[in-house]
C-alpha cells in the first residue's frame, strides 16, 4: 500500500478544509478549481496585533491558501507544488471583519507558475493584495508533499 493510499491528498485535504492552519487560524476554502479558489475569515480580536488590528501574518496566510490552492487547482494527479516566493501590501487596518481571499493563477508554465490574491471586507474594500511564484513538483521532488 502506497503513502497516497493512507492519507488523503492535500486536494482532498483542502477541500474538505481538513488543514491544519485552517482550523488554528479559522479560515476556510469556499470554492477550488480551474486555477482560481475563495478562502474567507471571520478577523477578530483573537488575530490581533499588540496595536489591536489584525496582523498582518494572518492575511499573508489567507493570501497564501487562496494563491496555493488555486495552483493546486492546475496540477496533475501525481504531481505536488512548493512556493517559492510571496509578496503581500497592506492597503487598510483591520479590527474585525468577515475577510475574502480570491486567488487565481495568472500563467502558468510547465513548472513555473505566477499567481495573484485580493483580500477584500464584507464592505468589497481592498485590504491587502498579495502575488506569489510557485514550483510544480514532479517525481522524487513530490513525494511525501
Amino acid at each position: 500500500m502506497s503513502t497516497s493510499e493512507l492519507k488523503p491528498d492535500f486536494r482532498t485535504r483542502a477541500k474538505t478544509n481538513d488543514v491544519p492552519v485552517a482550523r488554528l487560524i479559522g479560515f476556510e476554502a469556499k470554492e477550488i478549481a480551474d486555477g482560481r479558489a475563495t478562502v474567507t475569515l471571520a478577523a477578530g480580536p483573537q488575530h490581533a496585533n499588540p496595536m489591536g488590528t489584525l496582523h498582518g501574518g494572518i492575511l499573508c496566510d489567507i493570501a497564501d491558501a487562496a494563491m496555493g490552492m488555486a495552483f493546486a487547482s492546475t496540477l496533475g494527479p501525481e504531481e505536488s507544488f512548493t512556493t517559492v516566493e510571496l509578496k503581500i501590501n497592506f492597503f487598510r487596518p483591520v479590527w474585525k471583519a468577515n475577510l475574502k481571499a480570491e486567488g487565481k493563477v495568472v500563467r502558468r508554465g510547465k513548472t513555473i507558475g505566477y499567481t495573484e490574491c485580493e483580500i477584500t471586507d464584507e464592505g468589497g474594500h481592498l485590504v491587502a493584495k498579495a502575488s506569489s511564484t510557485c514550483m510544480a513538483l514532479r517525481g522524487e521532488r513530490a513525494k511525501g508533499r
